[in-house]
Order: C-alpha cells, then sequence, then structure tokens
C-alpha cells in the first residue's frame, strides 16, 4: 500500500506543477473557453487542463515503472505502454478541439483510435461480467470491438459531466479511490504470491492527477480540463475496469472474480456501474433529451444535472459538492459488496440513498426565475 500511495503522491505533485505550464501555455497561445449561454463562468478561463493532467500521469507512470514492487506490473507485458498510448492520443485529439473546436465525428474518430490503441496494445476484456461466473468472449473481434465500444463511452461520460469547476474531476477522483480501495483489497486477500497490479496502479496514479488538477479546477477555475482532461479520465477508468476484470487469458484468474473466493460474484458488475453511474446518468439522459428534440445526441444544450441543480437554486460550490456526495454514496456503496454480506450491504445502500435524495429535495431552494 505504501508504494502506492507515494505513486498517487507523486502523480499529485507532478499534475499539480504541470497544470502550471499548461495554464502558462494556453495563455501564451489564448487558448480560452469560449463563453457560451448554457456556460455558468463569465470569465475567460484558459483549458489545456488535460496536457497537466497527461503529464502527471505519464511522469508517474514512468517512474513506477522503475520503483520497487509496483514495476512488476510491467513485466513480460506491454499493457501498461498500451493505456500510455491511448491516452496520448486521445489527448491530443482532445487539444486540437480545445484549439479549434473539432466536429464531433471527427472528435469520436480519435476516440476510437485512442480506444483501438488501448485494445490492441493495452487491456481488453476477454471475458463478459455475469452472475455466477464470467461468459468467456471467444471472437478476437469481438473482444476489441466491446473494449473499444466500453472505453468510448466511459470516455463520453466524464465529457459530458464535465460542466461546473472541480465536477468532473471530483467524480472521478472518488469513483477512483473507491475502486483503488476494492482493488488493492481484493489482490491483497488473494492467494497471489504478487500482490502488485495493474488496475490499482492505474487507479491510484488517477486518483493522484485528480488531486494534483482540483486545486487549479475549484471554484472559482483558473483552468479547465477541456475535452483533452475529460477524455483521459474516462479512458483510465474504463482502462482500470476491464484490467480489473482480468485482461487476458493467461491472467483471467487474476481477475475480480477469483481472486478472492469470498468475493460475491456480482462485485465485478456492481462496482464500475457504481462508480461510473453519476457521468452515465447524465449521459444517458442528455442523449434521450436531444433524440427526442430532434437534435444530435451530440449537440450541446443546458439540460445536464448539475445545469437542473443550479435551477433548483443550488450554489456552484454547492451544486457540486451534492453530486461529489451522490458519487460517494454510490461509488463506496458499491465497493461494500466486496467487504461486508450482501444483504446488509443492499439495505444500507437503500438507506443511503433515501437520505441522500432527503438531503437534495431539502436543501433546494426552489427553481431560479428568469429575470
Amino acid at each position: 500500500m505504501t508504494i502506492y500511495l507515494l505513486m498517487m503522491a507523486l502523480a499529485a505533485v507532478s499534475s499539480y506543477a504541470a497544470t502550471w505550464g499548461a495554464r502558462s501555455l494556453a495563455r501564451k497561445f489564448e487558448v480560452y473557453t469560449p463563453i457560451r449561454e448554457r456556460d455558468v463562468h463569465s470569465d475567460r478561463v484558459p483549458r489545456l487542463g488535460g496536457l497537466g493532467l497527461f503529464i502527471g500521469f505519464a511522469v508517474a507512470l514512468a517512474v513506477s515503472s522503475q520503483t520497487y514492487f509496483v514495476k512488476g506490473v510491467f513485466k513480460d507485458t506491454y499493457s501498461p505502454w498500451g493505456v500510455l498510448l491511448g491516452a496520448a492520443i486521445v489527448v491530443a485529439v482532445g487539444i486540437v478541439d480545445d484549439i479549434i473546436d473539432l466536429r464531433w465525428w471527427v472528435k469520436m474518430i480519435g476516440q476510437i483510435v485512442g480506444a483501438s490503441a488501448v485494445a490492441l496494445w493495452g487491456v481488453r476484456l476477454f471475458v463478459f461480467p455475469w452472475p455466477g461466473k464470467p461468459l468467456p468472449i471467444e471472437s478476437p473481434t469481438l473482444r476489441i470491438f466491446l473494449t473499444v465500444f466500453f472505453i468510448v463511452l466511459v470516455m463520453n461520460a466524464f465529457n459530458f459531466v464535465d460542466g461546473l469547476d472541480g465536477l468532473a474531476i471530483g467524480v472521478a477522483g472518488i469513483g477512483g479511490l473507491a475502486f483503488f480501495i476494492a482493488s488493492y483489497w481484493v489482490r491483497r486477500s488473494s492467494a497471489a504470491t504478487d500482490w502488485y497490479d495493474l488496475s490499482t496502479l492505474l487507479m491510484a496514479l488517477l486518483v493522484g492527477i485528480c488531486v494534483g488538477f482540483l486545486i487549479h479546477n475549484w471554484h472559482p477555475a483558473k483552468i479547465f480540463m477541456g475535452d483533452s482532461g475529460s477524455m483521459l479520465i474516462g479512458l483510465l477508468m474504463a482502462s482500470a475496469s476491464i484490467a480489473a476484470l482480468g485482461y487476458n487469458p493467461d491472467t483471467v484468474s487474476s481477475g475480480f472474480y477469483n481472486r478472492v473466493g469470498g468475493v460475491s460474484a456480482i462485485v465485478p458488475i456492481v462496482l464500475p456501474i457504481a462508480i461510473l453511474l453519476v457521468p452515465l446518468l447524465d449521459l444517458g439522459l442528455a442523449v434521450v433529451r436531444r433524440t427526442m428534440a430532434g437534435r444530435s445526441p451530440f449537440s450541446a444544450d443546458r439540460g445536464h444535472l448539475h445545469h437542473r441543480l443550479l435551477d433548483l437554486g443550488y450554489s456552484h460550490r454547492g451544486a457540486v459538492v451534492l453530486m461529489y456526495s451522490w458519487t460517494f454514496v454510490l461509488a463506496f456503496g458499491g465497493i461494500a459488496f466486496a467487504f461486508f454480506p450482501w444483504q446488509w450491504v443492499i439495505v444500507v445502500d437503500v438507506l443511503a440513498a433515501l437520505l441522500m435524495a432527503w438531503v437534495t429535495i431539502t436543501l433546494a431552494k426552489g427553481p431560479v426565475k428568469s429575470e
């Protein structure tokens, strides 16, 4: 655990420092977020924050490859470097989009290319999570397709939820922390003689870069992560989920299903869903809302969950903290299945969700009237 925490701290420091450089670069070349009717900020804020996040991740990953204990993750495999390659591709596409505002389909092609790099040289789905036992995916083509689909889905989910200062990066950090704890505990409690693990390392680095960047991104934000940052966060979260399930034929037995005999078979299903529920819910609602209005699912609007909280009278920080709280309840409620009897977990999770619903309604000050 100590080594993972050190790598997490290194990622935080590297991300914090690199974001300073990204801010200076954005100001020099005047890469600012345009002020649009749907936006909640009224001042010009530099973006390219994704560049700082990526540098922090890349530095920490490179150091990890040479560090005692965690360097075992890199032994006889290109998987970590495949994830890094995919991350570099989507960040590059995101930076171009932050500068010249790419068409949605061009950005989608870039996302598919980056996700394909992860599927080919990083991690890949070899099993489909299912209660009782995993269902093997026999077709190599189907493995790649499902991997790419899942990564692109998660990238866009985080992209959609990135609408308030500190929101997306905080949601990712909280979810990543829950994932890190569960992944480490399951590996540590297994019969394996080695305790290093790719999903645990990826989540440690993800949490680190989120903490480092959040200092710059907390309201009022000094820099935005842009699409480069949201896509990077989504790719890392999705890659870690795949790695946790067991990402190649030789290591499927090291996935969540078989690491610990006492772990409920539902954990591999509940955990990713619980962590990603807030951004995925926002993504799903946005697609339905825009499609029913006869517009492209990728067109922008002011109907996201965070916008609705603002319309209900929440302050900027209040809406962010509320969504943090929901993410905490859902994410840690999900990983609880790996630690406690599922019957008790369901009861506590339902009570926690009801409490959060009561808090959400109680704290709302009523619809904000337009002047």
